[in-house]
């Protein structure tokens, strides 16, 4: 089976990663490092350009899109590394009054870890006993909800991947545009043997989880979602990890975004649920 998207599709895409490059670009995330908080104003641009509800139906006020569109648009999260619970408020866009639009920044705890718990207009979920956390992520504050046992939806743990693959593909467009313009011993990087290896091998990840994330987004089966989680998390993971190797010493200095989406990666698939879960759900299933 082939994944085409469609036409719509790739409008959709197009128009998603423009919005964020225009407002959520490197200059903006290196101010959200800075002075961490949520961006209101583009909180209420995206819920303007119907991020938010994207997926309800038109009868109340949505777009009435499906979840594969859902996964294009987080992809293009990720890619952007967008700051804030924005899984969290777009799952409870019909539940939460005015998280559709952008006006309510909407959070909850999963596995024990509540994002944005400070700047949330609306926490859906036990938060008794929460305390502070660091977080690998600059751009993710943290709480422990010690006495919340969920787990994140089936949905929540696609969009994380679908987060984590747009990570990855961003990592490996960084990753062979330095690889190209690096010069070393009077030749670009990227004609040594080892670095092509980091750049094919991240390539293969990232076009396996693409396949895995499409394809559980069209199926919703659970078990095609864990394994979604699991590809999607080794390619950005993995992917950032190689992207740092080939910047050399450049790749550990904050002159570089590699670290935000390395660190990015690990907090999302904790949010997730970690492999651990994914992986005992792929085992039943055998």
């Amino acid at each position: 089976m082939r994944f085409e998207l469609t036409s719509e599709q790739r409008e959709l895409r197009a128009a998603t990663r423009g919005l964020l490059a225009r407002r959520c670009g490197r200059d903006a995330l290196r101010e959200a490092v800075r002075e961490p908080g949520i961006d209101r104003a583009l909180w209420r641009e995206l819920g303007a350009a119907g991020l938010f509800a994207l997926c309800l139906p038109e009868s109340a006020g949505g777009l009435g899109r499906g979840l594969p569109e859902a996964v294009v648009v987080f992809e293009e999260c990720g890619r952007a590394l967008l700051p804030g619970p924005v899984v969290a408020t777009f799952l409870a866009a019909g539940e939460v009054p005015e998280a559709a639009r952008g006006a309510a920044v909407v959070t909850r705890p999963c596995h024990g870890l509540v994002p944005w718990l400070d700047a949330a207009d609306t926490v859906l979920g036990d938060v008794t006993d929460a305390a502070p956390l660091a977080s690998a992520d600059p751009l993710t504050p943290l709480h422990t909800a010690p006495g919340d046992p969920a787990r994140a939806p089936g949905e929540a743990v696609l969009l994380y991947a679908a987060e984590q693959l747009g990570s990855a593909g961003r990592t490996l467009d960084m990753a062979v545009q330095h690889a190209r313009e690096r010069q070393q011993f009077g030749r670009p990087v990227g004609s040594f043997q080892a670095v092509k290896h980091l750049c094919a091998d991240m390539l293969v990840r990232t076009e396996v989880a693409r396949a895995a994330v499409y394809a559980a987004a069209v199926t919703r089966d659970p078990v095609e979602i864990a394994a979604a989680h699991l590809l999607a998390g080794e390619a950005a993971v993995r992917g950032a990890r190689d992207c740092l190797q080939i910047h050399g010493g450049m790749g550990f200095t904050w002159e570089a975004d590699v670290h935000l989406h390395l660190k990015r990666a690990w907090v999302r698939a904790e949010l997730a649920g970690g492999a651990r879960a994914a992986e005992e759900a792929l085992a039943a299933a055998l």
